[in-house]
């Protein structure tokens, strides 16, 4: 199987806000423009659970946006301007976008 007709997620891993209600209240708008990519087959939206010490945790929020392929993801990425831009404006803690083969599921 060709590495560019396998499964692709591109996940963004949202780092610890500096105003997390700001975020939370623009967090529904990410979303509603990840839902409009063409070629999404499942969005996974998550939250990451605060540490028991109540030390900063290592991401803030996860949000995986799923392609049948490579091609599929890249397609949808040329068209994710306006997300791209609601996340840096509101991913005040920083963010990482990463391309990433979805190697196995259940």
């Amino acid at each position: 199987m060709s590495e560019r007709v396998k499964p692709t997620k591109i996940s963004f891993v949202y780092s610890n806000p500096t105003d997390p209600e700001a975020f939370e209240a623009a967090y529904p708008d990410h979303l509603a423009l990840a839902r409009k990519l063409p070629g999404l087959t499942r969005l996974q939206a998550s939250k990451v659970w605060p540490k028991e010490d109540g030390g900063p945790t290592p991401a803030y929020r996860l949000l995986d946006l799923y392609f049948a392929d490579y091609d599929a993801a890249s397609a949808a990425a040329a068209q994710a301007g306006p997300l791209v831009a609601a996340t840096k404006e509101q991913a005040t803690g920083g963010v990482v976008i990463a391309f990433a083969e979805v190697l196995e599921e259940d």
